[in-house]
């Protein structure tokens, strides 16, 4: 197997969640695949049913994970407001003897922005902001192409990825380097094209937008903001929103990437610039502490932390995310305030999302509100469908006694056709086919400008030609051009 270019890039969207290494996104979610699954009578979930699951889960999941060779998997269950179960499985990183235990953290992903909203929901709770506030009342450096949308533009809007912005807008500025803040002031020369309000498309820059606004209405920033008004409050001491902290972790998982058949762990993915979307990190324990909030209310060991009304009100379907070719034959996913929502095949509300980094993180939640029912599972490989067929597979278990189908068989080629979709078809593994020849050097020496993407400056070196674009250099064009350059 050869080695693939890998970029930084975000996430799955399942109930199923994305944002691509590769800018790949795909609206459905993991309740809405699993309508094609059994349709044996539930009786509900109830304590014996799940504990009777969870034998039968960490075999199915030791199974998959031999299988796959991911290195390593933590769950954390809860049920009637209670951890009924959290435990690790494999290896921090591939090569070492050091275990996944219960504490060990990983990095979220897309999994951040459910836990975001919590934040803000708190803020809601404490009547610092409202979800229809407009952006501008916080952060009025902040533009839309158009005005309109600008002076329009509110919290809920970004959260529910109905900005108007296009799919995945600004992560390609973040893979080049540039920080927070100039991403999300390019983002103004994007044209909306009349899809404000109108069209779904899962933005990690805009919901980001959306977060900073609300921390400037409470006079901090996110990273500080998230640890004052959620992760202190639970008691998640492994939490943080800051990429520096889950460095400083002795107990962490390195992420993962597959090469010439083997799992390495060669990268690291630096998710600052985005951290409401993608830059959390946390252990299965502590995502316990915070599922068991939202299935008890706001409420959390009986202290009100945020209230019930604060939080339902990011469960409320707000735009289609998940649209069918049949539509009368098929369920629709639905996208609320950093949550899927999806309704399964017995009527149950479902929330969820996922979260995965191309270079080495993949990661889900699946909560089951009526049931009091939650399953959190993170591990530390690029994204192959693992973590979300472990969900799915508890969901059976609890509701039929058994495994409806090979969940893991059933995501792969999901996640294999996400992970090419954006693929440039110019990768560094092989030269375009051209007929003609490559000018010299020094034809293709320069300065090229963007408004959005900046300056690209084309230069020779040691007879090779260098590319430097952004704020740092990202990659290089040699003398061996068989085709001409394909420039912004």
């Amino acid at each position: 197997m050869k080695q693939q270019r890998v970029t930084s890039r975000q996430i799955f969207k399942v109930g199923v969640s994305t944002g691509g290494s590769l800018a790949f996104a795909v609206a459905g979610t993991a309740s809405r695949l699993a309508s094609a699954a059994g349709t044996s009578t539930a009786v509900g979930a109830t304590r014996d049913k799940v504990m009777a699951a969870l034998p039968d889960l960490e075999k199915l999941v030791k199974d998959t994970l031999e299988k796959s060779g991911v290195p390593g998997m933590a769950i954390s269950i809860v049920h009637q407001d209670q951890t009924v179960y959290a435990k690790g499985f494999g290896v921090r990183e591939a090569g070492k003897p050091d275990a996944v235990d219960a504490d060990t953290v990983f990095q979220l992903a897309s999994v951040s922005k459910p836990l975001g909203s919590t934040v803000i929901a708190g803020l809601v709770s404490d009547h610092v902001v409202k979800w229809d506030d407009r952006i501008g009342n916080y952060y009025p450096a902040f533009q839309m192409h158009d005005a309109y949308v600008t002076d329009a533009l509110t919290i809920r809007d970004m959260y529910s990825h109905r900005s108007g912005l296009p799919d995945h807008a600004g992560d390609l500025l973040e893979d080049m380097g540039y920080d927070r803040a100039e991403v999300l002031r390019r983002l103004r020369l994007i044209p909306t094209q009349n899809n404000f309000r109108s069209h779904y498309a899962y933005t990690n820059f805009g919901l980001t937008a959306g977060a900073v606004a609300a921390a400037n209405a409470a006079g901090k920033s996110w990273e500080d903001l998230s640890e004052e008004r959620l992760y202190k409050r639970l008691g998640m001491s492994s939490t943080s929103s800051r990429l520096s902290d889950f460095l400083a972790r002795a107990n962490r998982a390195r992420g993962h990437v597959l090469i010439d058949g083997q799992w390495v762990a060669k990268y690291q993915r630096e998710p600052d610039a985005q951290s409401p979307a993608g830059g959390a990190s946390s252990s299965v324990n502590d995502m316990a502490r915070w599922m068991r909030l939202h299935l008890n209310g706001g409420k959390f060991n009986g202290e009100p932390i945020i209230s019930p009304e604060a939080l339902a009100e990011t469960y409320r379907p707000q735009l289609v995310s998940d649209p069918f070719a049949r539509p009368a034959a098929e369920r629709y996913g639905f996208y609320g305030l950093g949550w899927n929502l999806n309704y399964d095949e017995l009527g149950r509300v479902t929330l969820g999302h996922s979260g995965a980094f191309m270079l080495g993180a993949a990661t889900t939640v699946l909560l089951v509100p009526t049931e009091q029912l939650g399953i959190v599972v993170l591990t530390n490989a690029r994204p192959l469908g693992v973590a979300e067929a472990a969900a799915r597979n508890f969901l059976d278990l609890t509701t039929y006694g058994k495994a409806q189908r090979d969940w893991a068989a059933f995501f792969q080629p999901h996640f294999d056709a996400m992970a090419e979709e954006g693929r440039s078809p110019i990768d560094y593994s092989k030269a375009p086919a051209s007929s003609l020849p490559p000018l010299p050097n020094d034809a293709y020496v320069g300065l090229y400008q963007n408004d959005f993407y900046g300056n690209l400056e084309i230069a020779v070196k040691d007879s090779t030609l260098t590319m430097r674009l952004g704020p740092q250099e990202i990659g290089l064009f040699t003398d061996a051009l068989s085709s001409r350059c394909v420039l912004l």
